[in-house]
């Protein structure tokens, strides 16, 4: 048994460990202290943002870490407290792409001769860092209240934030090295940018970080302009808003721009001027087209038409780091086409690597991780577990046009970070609970027999129990 960070250049120090240990009673208080959906809610968001960068490597068992410690925890307490719920669950066929993506490594696994033993390890540490978050929202989540908790959970986690971001930002990013020992990743050298220090805070990587807090910002505007919330944390919306969009200009990170632009634009425009379904039609059609394009081109042009289009607009050093990627996957994916199915399996064995087993690229982004393991099952899996959601979210409940009416903003928003985690996997590897929570309870939602939980309110009137607009 050991305790480590994610990389093995240092040790995780005694506070790490307790943090980690402490964990599960932490999780036990909540759920004594607050209704159930939201001690979920605050249990995984707190979690992702506070939790070490470590896991606990016990043989025999999936890894206790960051990502799989809440679902551990929030699972022990549904079984021992609420099995009512668990016995109730009936599995239907929007569910079925997360199953796949959980069972998945077991048969890329066994397709590649990797023993029983290590298959069914890896497919439980896929269901402990997908399938349970998935399952606690779909039980937990799934009507309009558990939504609206998710979503000003999001944005209030991105609110605690924000003094931690400014810190490192002057500081350099030094709070998880003070606090539990070790830098989160093994290259600090990437948190220098552009005269300035990217923050890292509790994340893994800066880019990480950058993602939380656009998805925040961008569900927060929301739940403002919606009238949803007019304070947080006693602090009023007109407020809180423009010092949390200044926090993440200086996060420097462009692609965090441009992903927040964009997806404020698609909202904004969708819901008041056009008001329609296609703008995240628009969003699935572009992700798929360029996978399909970067698979099925040999070499894929379309990496080489992105460069020498961004590269009008931004700076070589960013276009230098967009084209390191791009030349990596390259590689990557001529291995990965050798087993296009069901992929290499695990253990690092989708790598490229050199005459004495040592990796010599880079690996990124989800979907050439993905792909290079799982195959064309897991990716199409993973991609059908994001959108199908959406798609029958817009579909039959709540179409675009409707997100404007309070009681309807927290699912669109949470249907557009969605969207914007599709486009972010396309570049980076971001694996987050909470979100994969908010795949469960959209799903659940959609599924729930009901066409509403509560009567539809006139425009800027809040129809949930007891709730006065405000978090405190």
């Amino acid at each position: 048994m050991s305790f480590q960070f994610f990389h093995p250049y240092e040790t995780p120090n005694f506070i790490a460990a307790l943090v980690m240990f402490l964990w599960i009673p932490f999780v036990f208080w909540l759920f004594r202290a607050f209704p159930s959906q939201r001690a979920i809610v605050i249990a995984f968001i707190t979690g992702a943002l506070f939790l070490p960068e470590a896991q606990l490597i016990i043989p025999g068992f999936p890894d206790y870490s960051k990502i799989s410690a809440t679902s551990y925890a929030v699972l022990f307490f549904t079984f021992l407290f609420d099995g009512q719920r668990i016995r109730q669950f009936r599995l239907q066929w929007l569910d079925m792409p997360m199953l796949v993506w959980c069972l998945c490594p077991f048969f890329s696994n066994l397709s590649n001769d990797i023993d029983l033993y290590d298959s069914i390890a890896f497919t439980l540490e896929q269901t402990m860092k997908w399938g349970v978050p998935f399952f606690l929202g779909r039980i937990y989540l799934s009507d309009l209240i558990g939504l609206r908790y998710l979503a000003i959970g999001i944005f209030a986690g991105g609110m605690v934030y924000i003094p931690l971001c400014l810190f490192e930002m002057r500081m350099s990013p030094t709070l998880h090295i003070m606090l539990y020992g070790g830098f989160p990743h093994s290259m600090f050298a990437q948190a220098v940018r552009e005269g300035g220090y990217r923050p890292t805070v509790f994340t893994g990587h800066g880019l990480i970080l950058s993602f939380i807090m656009i998805t925040a910002l961008t569900v927060g505007v929301w739940l403002w302009k919606t009238g949803i919330l007019r304070e947080i944390f006693r602090i009023p919306m007109v407020i809180a808003i423009p010092v949390f969009l200044l926090t993440d200009i200086f996060l420097r990170s462009t692609g965090a721009y441009i992903t927040l632009a964009v997806a404020l634009a698609l909202l904004f425009s969708s819901v008041l001027i056009f008001r329609s379904n296609l703008a995240a039609y628009l969003v699935i059609g572009a992700v798929i087209l360029y996978l399909y394009l970067v698979i099925v081109s040999d070499p894929p042009r379309i990496t080489d038409n992105i460069i020498d289009f961004l590269s009008k607009y931004v700076s070589p050093e960013r276009i230098g780091s967009l084209q390191f990627r791009f030349d990596n996957e390259a590689l990557l994916l001529e291995k990965a086409k050798l087993r296009l199915l069901l992929g290499w399996g695990g253990f690092g064995r989708n790598f490229v690597t050199n005459e004495v087993g040592q990796a010599t690229t880079v690996v990124d982004s989800l979907w050439i991780i993905t792909i290079g393991s799982l195959g064309l099952v897991g990716l199409t899996a993973l991609l059908s577990s994001v959108f199908l959601p959406v798609i029958a979210l817009i579909n039959t409940k709540c179409p675009i046009k409707v997100w404007d009416r309070p009681e309807f903003a927290a699912p669109g928003v949470l249907a557009l970070v969605l969207l914007m985690y599709s486009v972010e996997i396309l570049v980076n590897a971001p694996v987050l609970p909470h979100l994969t929570l908010v795949v469960g309870a959209l799903t659940g939602y959609v599924l729930s027999p009901s066409r509403r939980n509560y009567p539809v309110a006139p425009r800027g009137k809040l129809v949930v129990p007891g709730s006065t607009g405000t978090v405190a």
